[in-house]
Formats: structure tokens, C-alpha cells, sequence
């Protein structure tokens, strides 16, 4: 299915299959291998997510945006954020460099620190959405697998997880290259750089994927709030 975007003349747009997700056995092997805390009991509040959801009218979600550096995630995210909020949703976007200015601060881009990464953030947010804030996470997430766990705890506490893809040629997001990492990746001062020398696997199911490299920012937030839409997840415009 194509989503259309006002005043794009392109399919630049994808609706994905929404089917089961699940992680393989020996990636939940991996993941339960690492936990180290023991003697450990779930406490419940006396505060419940329907009242939360209640107070802010609206419902919590995580909308997950994943996609190669400078393909417009960020950008992207504060602009869904700020047209959100002046719908009067309660909304926060989590960005990939500003989580790693504090909670990720000790975390390098090796394989095991990226995936470490992510399932903080993925913890992060779902807290988020349980609050019933509308949460906006701006990660590269380069594996895969490490996006199916955060998909996974989100479905298993009943929360909803919308994967949106930015898909831009790795020719487009260099020519970008906002930051100037794509020259110092090239040049051999960064190294497991994401496309260029570390791999990116796209989403096999994502909900939503967008070719950031034939529309504008805004042309793909208006995309993404045609989407939630549809699906009941925020009010309309005139509402």
C-alpha cells in the first residue's frame, strides 16, 4: 500500500505488513543470558494506565524511527513533537545524540554497546508510553534484532510500537552528511560507522516507511500524522 503525502507527486510513502513480530530463540538466549539482577519483585502502583491516559486524554505509544544517519530522523521527530503539541497531545522525542550527552553517556558504537543502546532506550521509552506520553525515538537501531526486543516489550505490556523506516539512498545521506561524519567515516578517523564501514539492516515490517530522500521534513510529518490518524492514535486537526 502507498500512503500518500500532500504535494508529493511520488510514492515516497509505504504502509508495512503488520504482522506478528518475534524475536528468534537464540536472540531472547542472548538478551536473558545478561540479566544480572536477582531477588528482585515487581512492585504495582495504585495508579493505573487508563487513569493516566485518562488525565492527558490520549493514549501512549512509541513511534519508533529508524534509518541511516542524516536521513532525516531527528528533524523529522521535533517537528512531529511540536505539531503534536500544539494539537494538544502531551509528546517527547528521544534523540539518539542527546541520550548519549547523559543515560548513554558510557556507551561506545561496538556491536554489544550499540545493542545495549537500544535496549535502554527501549526501556526508556516504554515508561514513556506508559505514562501516556506519545514518545518519538530517534535511533539509527541498525540491528534488526535489537528493534524486534524493544518491539517485543512494548507488545508484551500491551503498548503500542509503531516502527517508521527512513528510508534514504546512502548516497543521499551522504551528500547531506549534516555533521560531517560521513567525510571523517570515509577518511578513516570514525570507525564502525553506520553504512559505511558497520552494517544497517532495514526493517523487514515496519509500520510506516518514508523515502526521505524524495520529500521534505514536513511533507513526512504530515505523513506520519495522516498515519496516526487513521489509526485513531491522536485528533484531528480540527478537533
Amino acid at each position: 500500500m502507498i500512503a500518500s503525502c500532500a504535494g508529493l507527486g511520488v510514492g515516497a510513502f509505504r504502509l508495512g505488513n503488520l504482522g506478528k513480530h518475534s524475536l528468534s530463540e537464540a536472540r531472547f538466549a542472548i538478551v536473558m543470558a545478561s540479566i544480572k539482577a536477582t531477588n528482585i519483585t515487581w512492585h504495582e502502583g495504585h495508579v493505573g494506565r487508563d487513569e493516566r491516559e485518562g488525565l492527558l486524554k490520549q493514549k501512549g505509544a512509541t513511534i519508533w524511527f529508524t534509518g541511516l544517519s542524516g536521513s532525516g530522523k531527528s528533524t523529522v521527530a521535533f517537528t512531529l513533537e511540536h505539531a503534536l503539541v500544539r494539537r494538544g497531545h502531551l509528546s517527547y522525542a528521544l534523540d539518539g545524540d542527546n541520550i548519549r550527552h547523559g543515560l548513554n553517556n558510557n556507551l561506545g558504537f561496538s556491536p554489544e554497546d550499540r545493542t545495549e543502546n537500544i535496549r535502554r532506550i527501549g526501556e526508556v521509552a516504554k515508561l514513556f508510553a506508559d505514562t501516556g506520553v506519545i514518545t518519538l525515538t530517534s535511533f539509527i537501531s541498525p540491528y534488526r534484532a535489537d528493534r524486534d526486543l524493544v518491539r517485543e516489550i512494548h507488545e508484551k505490556d500491551g503498548l503500542p510500537f509503531i516502527e517508521v523506516y527512513f528510508e534514504a539512498a546512502l548516497e543521499v545521506c551522504e551528500e547531506r552528511d549534516p555533521k560531517g561524519l560521513y567525510k571523517k567515516a570515509r577518511a578513516g578517523e570514525i570507525k564502525e560507522f553506520t553504512g559505511i564501514s558497520a552494517p544497517y539492516e532495514e526493517p523487514n515490517n515496519a509500520e510506516l516507511t518514508i523515502n526521505t530522500g524524495e520529500c521534505s521534513p514536513q511533507e513526512a510529518t504530515i505523513a506520519i500524522l495522516n498515519y496516526l490518524e487513521e489509526k485513531g492514535m491522536v485528533r484531528l486537526k480540527d478537533e
